[in-house]
């Protein structure tokens, strides 16, 4: 089995002194479950099959802070939101209406970047058909959120966010394209910057402001690898032209010897999404969307991330970045046209594909834009930014429930399974369990008050310990429905 190598020792060999040197931190995804191709399941042991995925490593917490004047604080971003998106509105509108807005007495708020936007999203979201089943791919502890008014006709996912960012490119049979982020549905897509006839007003604008820099990389090729001094993180510099499977390609980084490094990854769904270059296109710049410092074998290509995405009855999707064109096989409405293959959502959208399986089983893709359906990706490696491998002692309960609130998923264990009123993304810690105190209304598992002693005076995301029955347990304090409380860190 290969050694892996801490963060911090690498760390200490990177360029020091960049101008935009930490201005662009990470968010982790907040994904504290692991899956197979099909199934939730215990968190794999070091070299085991799917070992290297998006909950085994832990990086920045995401951590905010509800200001109480309508605005929320990213404690790590340095970003500040609005924490209502208000009503929906056109793209125009949307981006007109920051110069107006007085939230919390301050009056430098824009539109976001589709980088700033994209930083808020919470991948224990998972949407069904129905919005009681579903959870929202953003926090709502702190940030409002509607789903879309299938009262109207829409439908549930019908409630994306605009972004300032345009494509440089068309999609759908020649629109205008801005970028957006869909907290339903847990996707970055191109819409068209004009609402189609019939839609009305489609979506909504937060509002944000504070470090302006965020979003901008700092890249610096040192042979086989390109270092982003803004992030942290350092990436292969060239594909390997291999296109792979989901357990392949966590595999292949897992087991990459690359310039002096052991410890590669394959990235988080933010990670990767954090080296997309929105002003580069196929069809403008006849590359990529990358920095030309990379070398790509393909400029159409998809690359995996280590995000599953929970889409759907069954976790058997992962997310993907499209750095080429966001294919669909597709007809415009009203066009009379068969369907034929087409860029629907642009280069430099954020997918899902099958984890497993043959493409030739969707040969015009899936969806109602008929998203192209490729299962194997091309794959790019990272290391670095302070992320931290995460190696349970025992299989862990994994963190996540597992089971959609109030509903059981026959196909996953039963203790993995949640109920009504089961916190998203928290679980039984480790060392609590048979503890008075432990179940809390409808059900719920509360934990002991020890733990909410131990964050007493602290903030979401800070350090804390708890001396329990069986040890002494080393956590981050998280914010539950009954106050901050001790939990471990499963990342």
């Amino acid at each position: 089995m290969k050694t892996r190598l801490l963060p911090c020792l690498f760390v200490l060999v990177l360029s020091a002194g960049a101008a935009l040197a930490g201005s662009y931190p990470i968010v982790d995804t907040g994904q504290d479950g692991c899956f197979d191709d099909t199934r939730q399941i215990d968190c794999p042991k070091p070299g085991g099959p799917f070992d290297g995925q998006d909950a085994q490593y832990r990086g920045n917490v995401p951590r905010y802070r509800d200001n109480g004047d309508g605005t929320v604080s990213d404690l790590v971003t340095g970003l500040m939101w609005v924490k209502e998106r208000g009503e929906p509105v056109t793209w125009r509108e949307g981006m007109d209406g920051s110069a107006t807005c007085r939230m919390g007495g301050y009056a430098d708020w824009r539109a976001p970047t589709i980088k700033e936007l994209y930083s808020l999203i919470d991948f224990n979201g998972w949407v069904q058909s129905d919005e009681r089943n579903s959870v929202p791919y953003i926090d709502t502890r702190y940030f409002g959120f509607k789903w879309g008014d299938t009262a109207s006709g829409r439908r549930i996912i019908d409630c994306q966010d605009w972004s300032s960012t345009v494509y440089r490119g068309t999609t759908m049979g020649g629109n205008r394209t801005v970028f957006g982020v869909n907290f339903a549905d847990g996707r970055i897509k191109g819409y068209p910057m004009q609402d189609p006839p019939g839609h009305g007003k489609s979506k909504y604008v937060r509002y944000v402001r504070g470090n302006s820099r965020y979003g901008l990389n700092d890249f610096l090729a040192h042979g086989p690898v390109v270092e982003d001094r803004a992030t942290g993180l350092v990436w292969q510099r060239a594909d390997d032209g291999v296109t792979r499977n989901w357990e392949q390609a966590l595999a292949y980084c897992r087991d990459l010897d690359l310039g002096g490094r052991a410890d590669w990854r394959l990235p988080s769904a933010k990670e990767l999404q954090s080296i997309v270059d929105y002003t580069r296109s196929p069809t403008a710049t006849g590359s990529a969307a990358i920095d030309p410092v990379f070398a790509v074998t393909n400029p159409e290509s998809y690359f995996w991330t280590s995000t599953t995405h929970l889409d759907g009855p069954r976790p058997d999707h992962a997310v993907y970045l499209a750095f080429g064109r966001a294919m669909g096989w597709f007809s415009p409405p009203r066009s009379n046209r068969p369907k034929t293959l087409m860029d629907v959502h642009g280069a430099g959208a954020e997918r899902s594909d099958p984890k497993s399986g043959d493409p030739g089983r969707f040969p015009q893709g899936h969806g109602p834009q008929g998203d192209d359906i490729r299962i194997l990706n091309y794959v790019r490696c990272v290391t670095g930014g302070g992320v931290v491998y995460y190696e349970p002692p025992n299989p862990p309960i994994p963190a996540w429930t597992g089971g959609l609130p109030g509903r059981r998923d026959p196909n996953m264990p039963s203790q993995m399974n949640g109920g009504p009123g089961v916190s998203r993304g928290m679980g039984r810690p480790q060392g609590m369990e048979g503890q008075e105190g432990m179940n809390g209304p409808s059900g719920r598992r509360r934990p002991p008050s020890e733990a909410f002693t131990a964050c007493q005076s602290k903030s979401q995301g800070d350090g804390c310990t708890v001396q329990t029955p069986h040890g002494t347990l080393r956590g981050i304090c998280r914010d539950l429905p009954d106050g901050t409380a001790c939990v471990p860190q499963r990342r």
